[in-house]
């Protein structure tokens, strides 16, 4: 077998997402051709495919070095360098490709893909549409790259609060592709289904058909069609069809991806064992100009509702769900997947403090002139005694709702990341709601100044009294546009909560797991502890 007749084995490997054997068969070729590109290239891709960013990152240099123009390996360098959070470089590289390659449409969605990143949505759709246009002039272009472009674009105008603008997008996608799942699924997200409104029945129909014509081998199509019926289901109060749809979903992810909460319950606990030891109220850094809000609790818990409110007071700027908390505190205290006491505490002791600082440096694309922001990544919950050391100017907003209510909204959705496996199985959900609880009882026990309760429940029920608290623990004066988080179109919204928190604050969604009680006995049983 010739050398070409090795690599397209390789790169059939790489389009079934054998990302281990494509590195392995990698590894020999390149003993006989160490400066082939296209081999490091793929080999790079198998890498990012396992999220292994820093090997990637290798890869793709070698295959640049070899040969300086390839632009496959250079956009793929830049998507590894943006996953790391190096974004000025990545921004670079798109822009380099652009120049050499005007036509180049992976950069392009890619770059747009960065601008989404950093709040320019603007500048995102402008992207699509560039490349969309650049697409329309081409022949014979697989309709699956059309509609992937057009899919990215309406996703875009829907975090930036364009309805019309997504429906339209929407609907070309689906005179192209009828059965195109995301299409259906951000459809169903938009509408709500009524036996009396014969255009979401037909809907409902459709998608139907749609998930009948689904391969039971194509895994995410078959989970995205399953969590839309079950949604629409829902919203016609059958709740029994709707059970199962979402109940199949999420089998299906399991059986898929396992779960990872044998991991988190190690990193949580390993985070308390830590700082048992450390003295959350000293530290020799001195407060920054700079002040962040962080929002945070269990996932499903009101956090982007919360942030869209305190984002629409006219000092705050929000940054939405950011993951630069824990990647700078990953470069500088995780060794072999634990968190390393003893530098936490080195870092502690020193006047200049290095870890807001790398923190800062990730906004250095954004475009905002408030001195105020808000990070909402819920799960920072772990991380409050970081938050507590190295931001001490910060302040912590911590949402929480009914157990069953927000265990329940997690199993209806579902989520792109792994470290969110957890959320596919019943019992897991409910064991990783008692790990969030006993950490949260931890940090409460050891700083209760420093956190500030929103109970979803009476932020609804007393919306202006419960914001004003809000408001005044985060030291802000008064705004009467905080009363109307819905209108508030200054901060996009990237999370499965979209189309709830573009609506004006409601009371629906209260107790809603009662409607699923005799479906969900193991969540329920393993939760007890947290419901009585």
């Amino acid at each position: 077998m010739d050398l070409l007749e090795k690599i397209k084995i390789l790169q059939n490997h790489l389009n079934a997402r054998n990302f281990k054997k494509v590195i392995e068969g990698s590894k020999i070729l390149l003993n006989k051709v160490p400066n082939n590109d296209y081999l490091l290239n793929i080999t790079g891709m198998a890498y990012q495919g396992l999220s292994q960013h820093d090997n990637s990152i290798k890869c793709f240099n070698q295959a640049l070095k070899y040969s300086p123009n390839n632009l496959a390996a250079m956009n793929n360098l830049a998507n590894s360098l943006k996953a790391i959070g190096k974004l000025e470089e990545s921004k670079d590289l798109y822009e380099n490709i652009l120049k050499i390659n005007p036509n180049y449409i992976n950069a392009y969605n890619n770059f747009a893909n960065l601008k989404t990143l950093v709040n320019d949505y603007d500048g995102a759709i402008q992207l699509y549409k560039k490349a969309y246009s650049i697409i329309e002039k081409m022949d014979n272009v697989p309709n699956s790259t059309v509609t992937g472009i057009l899919f990215s674009l309406a996703a875009a105008y829907q975090s930036a609060n364009k309805i019309e603008e997504t429906q339209e997008i929407v609907m070309k996608i689906l005179s192209i592709d009828p059965s195109h799942v995301g299409a259906h699924k951000l459809t169903g997200s938009l509408i709500k289904y009524s036996n009396d409104n014969e255009e979401s029945m037909k809907h409902i129909k459709e998608m139907e058909e749609v998930d009948k014509q689904i391969n039971d081998q194509d895994l995410l199509k078959k989970v995205d069609i399953s969590y839309a019926l079950g949604k629409s289901y829902e919203d016609l109060k059958n709740y029994e069809k709707a059970f199962h749809y979402l109940s199949k979903a999420n089998q299906l992810k399991f059986d898929k991806k396992g779960s990872n909460l044998e991991a988190e319950k190690k990193a949580i606990r390993n985070i308390i064992k830590i700082f048992e030891g450390i003295d959350l109220k000293n530290s020799n850094i001195e407060p920054q100009e700079k002040k962040i809000i962080f929002i945070l609790g269990m996932p499903r818990s009101g956090t982007t509702l919360t942030e869209q409110i305190v984002a629409s007071h006219n000092e705050v700027y929000g940054a939405g769900e950011l993951i630069y908390l824990q990647q700078v505190l990953k470069k500088n205290f995780v060794n072999d997947s634990k968190y390393e006491k003893q530098r936490i505490i080195d870092f502690q002791n020193l006047s200049k403090n290095i870890i807001f600082q790398e923190y800062l440096n990730y906004f250095n694309l954004y475009n905002f002139k408030e001195k105020i922001i808000t990070d909402k990544a819920p799960q920072n919950f772990r991380l409050i005694g970081f938050i507590k050391l190295f931001f001490p100017n910060s302040k912590v907003l911590h949402c929480f709702r009914n157990p069953k209510d927000n265990c329940l909204s997690l199993y209806k959705n579902t989520f792109a990341s792994d470290m969110m496996n957890w959320t596919n199985k019943q019992e897991d959900i409910a064991e990783y709601y008692n790990l969030y609880s006993e950490i949260m009882s931890f940090w409460k026990d050891k700083i209760p100044e420093f956190i500030h309760d929103v109970e979803y429940e009476k932020l609804v029920e007393n919306k202006e009294e419960e914001i004003k608290k809000i408001l005044k623990f985060c030291d802000l004066d008064w705004d009467e546009k905080c009363l109307s988080p819905e209108k508030n179109s200054k901060t996009p919204i990237k999370t499965v909560s979209i189309a709830q928190a573009r609506q004006p604050i409601y009371k629906t969604s209260l107790n809603n797991s009662n409607n699923f009680d005799k479906y969900l006995g193991n969540m329920y049983n393993i939760l007890k502890q947290n419901i009585d």
